[in-house]
């Protein structure tokens, strides 16, 4: 999560640069071009600027909301955001990891799950031995929790 606060942290600076700094240099080069009509430079650096305006409150919105999560309601015991849980797919007979994350720092393929996917959902608040049945867009799938790091442990 720390890791997420400070990439969010390092776009909106760079983005913010962008806004203040290189978009008011290419529209001001492209209003000396003349008829602004007709200016596709002008144009479109005037389209980054709104974007880029938009994805900076989407940002900074996100990152208040980061730092709304109370790390002390986190559980010390159980699957919680941060956690890296191994657990045994019964019905593959196969050990899987995986670290729940939010939305944005999901990555599937490198075992990174958000806690609202189906599968961190089903995990959150489950403790080692514990067996889940989970429901993904494959069928069901059953999962016994055979090991638990939480984010305290790997904190502290």
């Amino acid at each position: 999560m720390i890791d997420l606060k400070k990439k969010l942290e390092e776009e909106i600076a760079a983005l913010d640069i962008e806004l203040r700094i290189d978009l008011p240099r290419e529209i001001s080069k492209a209003r000396a071009h003349g008829d602004l009509s007709e200016n596709a430079e002008y144009h479109a650096a005037k389209e980054r600027q709104g974007i880029v305006n938009m994805r900076l409150g989407q940002l900074r919105a996100r990152l208040r909301e980061l730092s709304m999560v109370d790390m002390a309601r986190i559980p010390r015991d159980r699957v919680g955001l941060g956690s890296k849980v191994t657990v045994l797919d019964l019905t593959k007979d196969e050990e899987i990891t995986y670290s729940l994350v939010t939305s944005e720092d999901a990555d599937v393929a490198a075992g990174r799950i958000s806690t609202t996917s189906p599968i961190g959902r089903g995990l959150i608040g489950k403790r080692v031995g514990d067996t889940v049945k989970v429901q993904i867009p494959g069928g069901v799938r059953e999962l016994e929790i055979v090991q638990l790091i939480t984010i305290h442990d790997v904190t502290e």
